[in-house]
């Protein structure tokens, strides 16, 4: 750990004791993000049962700070470069902070409502500039070592959020899930504040028209998605996937024009970061496919309890904290396309076992095979994410850190809404670990066709001369 703040030389990024600052104030922002998704799934029914509303309604303080989460994130990452962002990054977790108080305190579940939302677009003004951050923050030789960090943040943060929330329950009522935000919100304010790198936002216009355009196409998107999932009439579904494709064919056609678009063309013209966008959408489908699929495999199917399915999904969060930083690591040695491609082997073998799994099987016959997706997710995607945002010219990093993010959430549900519409048809749950498998297969197609053009690439960027870095960011004073 203490290489990621050790200072060379010709460093770009921050200071070491700047740096920890930082990046404390990037995990415990991340952390509150990705918890509270987890943590809330568990409170739906004592939510429903204190609101007096259904169970089918409450599903949706899940589901609407998901959707407005999703929907901004480009949105959050392009505004950033207006006003910097440090100031978008500090002004969204202030958001997500008072959001939080709101909904800690809300008695009616329209007000809940309102707060999740809030939440969701404060999660998406942190989340959508991430990556971005640690490219700021991190000289480039340890960038692959940070990003294996936060993908270890990030799974961790989905492993202790149904446990989090199981205490908290278990001493108080839910409206304290909302409110353990507060302390450490305020923390992580006084943080990012102080240590974040100091920059100017770019003069010109934002794309107003665009940035409704996204908004429009990504929560059309997963409304769709959210319908397939939970099984209602199959022409809602078309209806929101049609708004979405229309959507974005004009998005699509605006950024051609905008001069200062949200997803600048020039990005997709680099065939490393295209190709590794291909792979991470086509992993996240696999991984959140599997996510779903499993849960009706362990109970449905195997006849475990819901307390015993939890522990037989552990082992993959846990496995990626384990292995992320290591491939990430490595991947700042190594080809980064190699490492990836490890891992989608192994995620797809550990998805086909899962699907060749017997019903009579043992606790530890599963956990083996889940953990072996664990492994080879997280070899796969700090590398995967260090190849996406070394490849996007440095003055689009911004730009491709919302990528990054849009992608991860877009795969992700379109695993679970594919696993609701086979679960719809009435197909096996093994069928739809097989997608999974397919998915995967495909990614590593992608992540092979890449290897010799990143092996060139990452030769150029590691032999960078310090005079063609940018300057560091000014120091905090």
């Amino acid at each position: 750990m203490s290489r990621l703040f050790s200072t060379r030389p010709g460093d770009d990024g921050l200071p070491g004791p700047e740096r920890r600052l930082a990046v404390l104030a990037l995990i415990l922002g991340t952390l509150m993000a990705v918890v509270d998704v987890t943590m809330v799934n568990i409170a739906l029914p004592s939510i429903a049962r204190d609101l007096d509303v259904s169970a089918a309604r409450a599903v949706w303080v899940t589901n609407l700070y998901q959707i407005v989460c999703a929907a901004f994130l480009l949105v959050c990452a392009s505004f950033s470069e207006m006003i910097s962002r440090r100031r978008l990054y500090v002004a969204g977790l202030a958001l997500f902070v008072f959001a939080s108080l709101g909904a800690a305190l809300s008695r009616s579940l329209e007000w809940l409502l309102v707060f999740r939302a809030l939440q969701g677009l404060g999660a998406a003004a942190t989340l959508s500039i991430g990556p971005s951050l640690y490219r700021s923050i991190f000289p480039t030789r340890l960038l692959g070592s940070a990003l294996g960090l936060s993908a270890l943040v990030v799974a961790g943060g989905y492993a202790a959020g149904p446990a989090v929330g199981g205490l908290v329950l278990s001493v108080a009522s839910w409206p304290w899930l909302f409110a353990l935000h507060l302390p450490l919100g305020l923390v992580s304010l006084w943080l990012a504040w102080r240590a974040m790198p100091r920059e100017k936002g770019r003069r010109g216009g934002f794309d107003g028209r665009g940035a409704l355009g996204s908004v429009i196409m990504l929560g059309s998107f997963f409304l769709a998605m959210d319908t397939v999932a939970h099984g209602a009439p199959l022409w809602q579904a078309l209806a929101w996937l049609a708004l979405s494709l229309v959507t974005g064919y004009l998005f699509l056609r605006r950024q051609r024009r905008a001069s200062h678009p949200l997803l600048p063309p020039r990005l997709f013209q680099v065939s490393r970061f295209r190709l590794a966008v291909s792979a991470s959408g086509l992993a996240f489908v696999g991984q959140g496919l599997a996510f779903v699929a499993l849960s009706f495999l362990y109970q449905q199917e195997m006849g475990f309890s819901p307390l015993h399915t939890a522990w037989l999904f552990t082992p993959w969060p846990l496995a990626i904290m384990l292995v992320g930083p290591i491939a990430g690591r490595l991947a700042d040695r190594t080809n980064p396309s190699i490492m990836a491609s490890l891992g989608l082997v192994l995620l797809m073998l550990g998805l086909a076992s899962l699907a060749l799994l017997p019903e009579d099987a043992g606790i530890l016959d599963s956990l083996w095979r889940t953990a072996l997706c664990g492994i080879g997710f997280g070899l796969f995607q700090p590398p995967n994410n260090r190849e996406m945002m070394t490849s996007a010219p440095r003055e689009l990093s911004t730009s491709a850190s919302g990528v990054l993010s849009t992608t991860r959430t877009v795969g992700q549900s379109l695993g679970v809404a594919l696993v609701g519409a086979f679960m719809a048809a009435n197909a096996p749950v093994q069928i739809t670990l097989w997608v999974g498998c397919l998915a995967c297969l495909l990614a590593l197609g992608f992540s092979l066709a890449r290897i010799r053009v990143s092996g060139a690439a990452r030769k150029a960027s590691v032999g960078e001369a310090p005079s063609r870095v940018q300057s560091p960011p000014k120091r905090v004073q």
